[in-house]
């Protein structure tokens, strides 16, 4: 090979000019539900706080992120207060105060908010449970949002932000089956619950340039691995 013969090494990614990098932050793991008792409910939805194994992972997300260098342009949060809880250290360390973004709130579950109901039925297999699992809608709950507008405003939600974030990296602290549906749509999996799986406290990444959404991680826990959870829960 002579010495003025060109070489074409392997391109390494470079985000496209006007894209914004999401790290889309899974809450904290959440309070527990009790049977008889009843979670805190806003704008319909059940609203637990953090448990102190959230808390934990919540410290433990900012660390990472801070400690990554990226910088941080924005905390964008959902009208949960389980995410306002998980983004507050990243917040404080960071000197941002978060934003909400109300179209990236958890999938409305329907007669199954407020109580024990979704964690109950579904780790003592309800026979709607078993249905939702296997047609892979959450509408399949009595009362709960259909999927076609869960799709849409999650996808606006996202858009909106990238929109004003272009060229810029933000946090997004949302919920699972939010992070699911945007993973979904982003490799246009038929399969709905093919990504409702990220854990509390995880790092999922996307970079959304226009209509094209480019996924760069999913399910990152390194940060976590010490107190990994062995009770994960598939939502909320």
């Amino acid at each position: 090979m002579g010495d003025d013969q060109r070489e074409y090494r392997q391109a390494q990614f470079r985000r496209p000019p006007g894209a914004c990098e999401l790290l889309l932050v899974r809450h904290g793991e959440s309070a527990p539900a009790r049977e008889g008792g009843a979670f805190p409910v806003a704008g319909g939805h059940s609203d637990p706080p953090l448990d102190t194994v959230g808390e934990d992972q919540a410290e433990r997300v900012a660390q990472r992120l801070v400690e990554s260098g990226e910088p941080i342009a924005a905390v964008y949060v959902t009208t949960l207060q389980r995410t306002h809880q998980t983004a507050a250290p990243l917040a404080r360390r960071l000197g941002i105060e978060p934003v909400v973004e109300p179209d990236l709130r958890e999938v409305f579950l329907g007669e199954w908010e407020g109580g024990a109901g979704f964690r109950k039925h579904m780790a003592e297999g309800h026979p709607i449970a078993l249905d939702v699992m296997k047609q892979q809608r959450w509408d399949v709950i009595p009362g709960a949002e259909p999927g076609d507008a869960f799709s849409a405003r999650v996808r606006a939600g996202i858009q909106r932000i990238a929109e004003c974030h272009r060229d810029q990296t933000v946090v997004v602290v949302a919920h699972g089956g939010v992070i699911g549906e945007v993973i979904r749509q982003a490799v246009e999996s038929p399969n709905g619950f093919a990504f409702v799986g990220a854990d509390n406290g995880s790092i999922s990444h996307v970079v959304v340039a226009g209509a094209r959404w480019i996924v760069r991680r999913f399910n990152d826990t390194a940060h976590l691995k010490p107190i990994f959870s062995t009770a994960a829960e598939p939502l909320t």
